[in-house]
């Protein structure tokens, strides 16, 4: 799991697929923590808004809100899941876990508050009994506490690092050791104290009460060691204790593995495994899987997510978005357009970052990244035949893209000694022509894809050129520009007839109907313009402004009712069908049209994250200071190590080592840079400050009539199989997701019943029901305490719904090899009888 701006997203590394979960947080994430069983996730946002959520169901709901009115520094659950470690500046508040099960008008019920540190408290670990945890903090010290009073026990003081740690952990078969490691690079191995002649202090005391041992334990540091990775400091760690692996992260992207000795070993070393450079920034976090084969390790500036299995010394996962440019003043969106390709499966997005990647819609992962463009791509364009993306930047070139070879195979350039800068691109439907539009000549040029050379250079614009679009039929050209026009050229024909329209505002887009008898434009103005191409006139016009307006800056003096002067559409697009319109432009709303009836449809929201600027309708008076001043207007410089990394990496004046102080960092503002219909009608996307955001108009979470159960509990569930309601008791059995209950329903229907549970099991919220039927008969045949009744099931199962599973090959691949590997063993041992 990794939070995505104020959303969370799911990578499933076995299937090779990632989804977003449905809720969102007021603020971008801070915390995130999941229970040992898997069914309890808890999500903190910045401010302190706690979210309970139920991962493992289809709809992953929200089951409560809690408001710890404080920032929160990490969140941890005991090893038994029963207690939650929330720390909020110098104290941690440990909670009883909410039952997901009972219905309670007030869950969250503070078991109790831990002081004793001086600074703020970073992290939290728990033994494996649960009987303690430690603590450390900005103080430099970590402290032991007892969850329940131990009579003679006062909190314990890890003291003796020169910076804030980063990590403190319990270690050791018997937990009797305690690594800590600060931020400059020590590692220091806590461990009993003894006598001169090798007797722990207090060992009576420690045999007398086993259970609280820890607690008894008189610390000493028995190592010291130091990882001396020069010009740099530690900015995460991980540990995994029954493994002994520690993971470090750097704060020039190198991480190191070491193998760590129990204080027992006295004399022995740590056994570095090695040390690898895996970004250009700093590891902000580091995870191990249980299994300790898989290290994931996260970059925040870059937006980057890596899994690497260190025993292959290979990825299992390597992602990165379209990182934000440092040197804008306002930070924007680094996602500048997107393209769907003609099947649909793939999109491509360009970004101020120079590079051009390559999504799979089914999968939600980046497979390909092209970066020879060395300045920001502002548009990228898929061809309607053949595996070819093109794609426009500000360097002066217009590069095509072989999606078999994964090369850049063609670079088209403008014939002029100095380079032009373009800002769309175009491709007709045969993929054989390509044309650009200049912001710097206002022309727009045109290449042959086959021979690389410019067929023509038409003039006539007086300024920028901001949108082409060729027709779907003919050989006709649209472009738009801030000169207040469009006009629409014969690019094939011998007569180079030039046809304009004159607008009221700036020309922003254009985009054509599929039949490309109509063209859509979007003005300055906040207005949508259609015009009969073949008539030469306008048919219609829609005023977007009030419908795109909403959401207002922190920098605004008007409200935002009021404020609808700034909105307008940047990015249209047709439906399949030509009958719907999408409109996105610089708002926190992409409006639906019925082109019609010009109606507005829907307003979807594609964001309220409180953290960018523009997504609030009315801003807190509370805000506001005795001088008139918004206090989120004001610049907040963050930790000491912001301010040490702001100096570190913005050497802006002449002379000066120390960095530039004054270079300001603004609050990212909520806009939509470029929309797009899907080619096969299922959905469509938006480039977003927070993304590359996918809507579907699939009704995957179709209604589900347990959803307004309340009474979905255990004891239901033993009442309805008592009543021989097979069908929905096994439906409410998988709902609570409780494998014991769904096995004991699972073993009460008799074999007659089978043909009528299978054939009526619900299919919709992507075939839940069966799916989780299919993964219990699974983990059955691996076992095979009934062969024949799970043989049963499976026939029952291939001949009711075995089109379903052959429709959707991709999602169904691990079960149905899972099966495949349970029928081979099945017969293999069948075999020697």
């Amino acid at each position: 799991m990794s939070p995505v701006g104020n959303r969370l997203s799911v990578f499933d590394l076995v299937n090779n697929r990632s989804r977003t979960l449905p809720f969102q947080t007021r603020k971008n994430i801070a915390a995130i923590a999941l229970s040992p069983d898997g069914k309890v996730l808890v999500v903190i946002d910045e401010d302190g808004r706690l979210l309970l959520v139920s991962p493992t169901l289809p709809h992953a709901p929200v089951l409560h809100h809690f408001n710890l009115k404080s920032p929160v520094g990490a969140v941890e659950f005991s090893q038994d899941g029963k207690y939650l470690a929330i720390t909020t500046s110098s104290l941690v508040h440990v909670y009883q876990t909410p039952n997901i099960l009972m219905r309670e008008f007030a869950p969250w019920k503070l078991h109790r508050t831990y002081a004793g540190h001086s600074g703020e408290v970073t992290g939290v670990s728990w033994c494996n009994d649960g009987r303690f945890f430690l603590s450390r903090g900005t103080d430099q010290t970590a402290r032991l506490f007892s969850l329940h009073p131990v009579e003679g026990f006062r909190p314990k003081t890890f003291a003796g690092h020169r910076d804030a740690l980063m990590g403190a952990w319990f270690g050791g078969k018997e937990e009797d050791t305690v690594y800590t490691v600060a931020r400059d690079g020590a590692l220091f191995i806590w461990g009993s104290k003894a006598e001169d002649d090798g007797t722990i202090l207090d060992q009576d005391l420690i045999n007398a009460d086993r259970d609280h041992r820890l607690g008894h334990t008189r610390w000493g540091i028995m190592q010291r060691h130091y990882f001396n990775q020069p010009n740099t400091k530690v900015t995460s760690a991980a540990f995994h204790s029954s493994a002994g692996l520690l993971v470090v992260g750097f704060g020039d992207g190198v991480f190191s593995l070491w193998e760590l000795p129990s204080s027992q070993s006295i004399g022995s070393t740590v056994n570095n495994l090695y040390t690898l450079s895996i970004s250009n920034e700093k590891i902000s976090s580091i995870a191990i899987n249980s299994t300790r084969q898989w290290l994931a390790f996260g970059a925040q500036k870059l937006g980057q997510l890596l899994v690497w299995e260190w025993q292959s010394q290979s990825y299992i996962l390597k992602q990165q978005a379209h990182s934000h440019q440092a040197s804008s003043s306002i930070s924007h969106s680094s996602i500048t357009h997107l393209s769907y390709s003609p099947s649909s499966k793939q999109i491509a997005t360009s970004g101020s970052d120079g590079k051009v990647k390559l999504w799979s819609t089914q999968s939600g992962f980046c497979f390909v990244t092209f970066s020879e463009h060395t300045a920001s791509v502002t548009a990228v364009e898929f061809a309607k035949r053949g595996q070819v993306v093109f794609s426009a930047s500000l360097d002066g070139t217009i590069r095509a893209w072989d999606l078999i070879r994964y090369r850049n195979f063609r670079t088209f350039t403008s014939p002029t000694e100095r380079p032009v800068q373009f800002n769309c691109v175009a491709v007709d439907d045969s993929g054989e022509l390509v044309a650009a539009g200049s912001i710097d000549t206002f022309e727009v040029f045109f290449w042959s894809v086959q021979t690389g050379k410019l067929l023509d250079l038409l003039t006539g614009h007086t300024a920028p050129v901001s949108s082409l679009a060729f027709s779907p039929v003919g050989n006709t050209l649209a472009s738009g520009s801030w000169d207040k026009s469009i006009r629409l050229w014969d690019v094939v024909g011998r007569s180079r007839a030039v046809e304009p329209f004159s607008m009221n505002s700036d020309v922003l887009t254009v985009a054509y109907r599929p039949d490309g008898r109509e063209l859509a434009v979007a003005t300055l103005d906040g207005q949508i313009s259609f015009f009969d191409v073949t008539l030469g006139r306008q048919t219609g016009i829609i005023e977007g402004r009030r419908d795109i307006g909403g959401g207002r800056s922190i920098y605004d003096a008007l409200t935002a009712k009021n404020n609808a002067g700034g909105k307008c559409f940047n990015s249209l697009s047709y439906s399949g069908d030509g009958t719907l319109l999408l409109a996105g432009g610089n708002s926190k709303y992409v409006c639906l049209y019925d082109i019609q009836e010009s109606t507005l449809l829907k307003r979807f929201t594609i964001s309220e994250n409180l953290s960018l600027d523009g997504t609030e309708e009315f801003l807190d008076s509370r805000k506001v200071n005795s001088a008139g001043i918004n206090i989120d207007t004001l610049e907040d410089h963050g930790d000491d190590s912001d301010k040490e990394e702001s100096l570190a990496n913005s050497n802006t004046l002449p002379g000066v080592m120390g960095g530039d102080m004054s270079k300001r960092r603004w609050k990212p503002t909520i806009r939509t840079s470029c929309v797009r219909f899907a080619p096969d009608g299922r959905g469509w996307a938006a480039a977003s400050t927070e993304g590359l955001l996918l809507y579907s108009n699939e009704d995957n979470l179709a209604f589900d009539p347990f959803d307004l159960s309340l009474d979905l509990t255990p004891q239901s569930v033993s009442e309805t199989l008592v009543k021989r309601e097979y069908l929905k008791a096994l439906c409410m059995a998988i709902r609570l997701n409780e494998e014991q209950l769904i096995l004991q329903v699972f073993e009460s229907i008799p074999t007659e019943e089978m043909n009528f549970v299978v054939g009526n099991l619900p299919l919709g919220g992507n075939a839940h029901y069966l799916r989780r039927l299919v993964e219990l008969l699974v983990k059955r045949l691996e076992k095979g305490p009934n062969l024949e009744s799970d043989l049963r099931w499976i026939i029952e199962i291939l001949e009711r719904h075995g089109k379903l599973i052959r429709g959707s090959a991709n999602e169904w691949a691990s079960l149905v090899r899972g099966l495949t590997r349970g029928m081979v063993e099945v017969q293999a041992t069948i075999s020697t009888l």
